[in-house]
């Protein structure tokens, strides 16, 4: 009997370094970087910039349950931005970074809002947490050229600065969640 594969949809700044983080979670099968949560149909990334649609640089992810849960990804989600600046990552500033979880259904819905509080509680972030928890609305697949971006642009200057130290940190900080190399 198989495993029905379900969907985590984040926001948490770049999704380059959101892609970059969850591909190599055991039980991942897929990352795919789009655009959720804004105004227009089918926007493009030069769109998403200007900061007006209302949309977010996301990541859906695809998992298998049996092998990694929701929590988890969630716990991962906590760890590896800061959720507590309101529209902005590092230098990345505009609505289209805001921390944000698109739920796919209730049960996502109480478990992000169960891990968000016990977050904000545990002291993890010095100031309270602004995470956005939200039903996902339609998802928009990002323009080819931004998948798997960092594995294919390790050497660009964002990349290198940016992406690469949040992986690292990621990789020894949740060592026990990678997937077993090949």
């Amino acid at each position: 009997m198989s495993t029905q594969l379900e969907y985590a949809t984040f926001g948490a700044g770049c999704f380059w370094c959101i892609e970059a983080v969850y591909q190599d979670i055991k039980g991942i099968h897929s990352v795919v970087s789009g655009y959720a949560g804004g105004e227009i149909e089918n926007p493009t990334y030069q769109q998403i910039c200007t900061g007006r649609t209302g949309h977010a640089e996301v990541a859906r992810i695809e998992f298998d349950p049996s092998a990694i849960s929701f929590d988890e990804l969630l716990e991962v989600f906590w760890h590896t931005h800061d959720p507590t600046t309101l529209n902005r990552q590092g230098n990345d500033i505009g609505t289209q970074y805001r921390s944000v979880i698109f739920y796919h259904d209730e049960a996502q819905k109480a478990k992000a809002e169960a891990s968000l509080a016990a977050t904000d509680a545990s002291n993890l972030w010095p100031d309270p947490i602004v995470t956005e928890i939200s039903p996902l609305p339609t998802f928009y697949v990002a323009e080819e050229y931004h998948q798997n971006y960092f594995k294919n642009n390790p050497n660009q200057g964002y990349c290198s600065l940016v992406v690469a130290p949040k992986v690292m940190k990621f990789r020894k900080q949740f060592a026990h969640l990678l997937k077993l190399p090949n």
